[in-house]
């Protein structure tokens, strides 16, 4: 008979890895911490799981963008209302919230004010956007969605 910690050592089989590993480690490294955008790392690491779920073919381009909501959601990044998607391409950018945004006071806040942004932006110059393309094919009636966080 097993024992627990044998069978943490061995893995689940479940496809985020083993049991011991957090679902939210980005490309295998549990040293990288998904909500530091301040570091071009992790950027990167992000941009390539986006990547990977805006390259594939969709009913609607609303699909993709829920998808990509879900995911980025998992370590703390959220957007706002997706706007209506009309023609057969288009682009857009949507500004990128860490945590929902930041609302309060820092060490350099004075008094008769509050901090209020979108938790990116002392991190990195202007904050972040994902600024998405998308187009209908017109051989199947799809949609490709091509999408980067910049």
């Amino acid at each position: 008979m097993k024992t627990f910690k044998g069978f943490m050592r061995e893995g689940s089989g479940f496809p985020t890895g083993p049991v011991s590993e957090p679902s939210s480690n980005l490309g295998g490294s549990v040293e990288i911490n998904p909500a530091s955008l301040g570091d071009p790392t992790v950027v990167k690491r992000l941009n390539a799981i986006v990547g990977q779920i805006a390259n594939m073919e969709y009913l609607l381009p609303e699909h993709a963008l829920n998808r990509l909501r879900g995911t980025l959601q998992k370590v703390g990044i959220t957007f706002g209302a997706i706007p209506t998607m009309e023609g057969k391409s288009g682009s857009f950018d949507l500004p990128l919230k860490l945590y929902g945004g930041r609302f309060g006071k820092d060490g350099d806040t004075p008094v008769d004010e509050f901090l209020d942004d979108d938790g990116i932006s002392h991190m990195v110059e202007g904050g972040l956007s994902l600024k998405i393309n998308y187009e209908m094919m017109p051989t199947n009636n799809s949609c490709r969605v091509f999408a980067t966080i910049a």
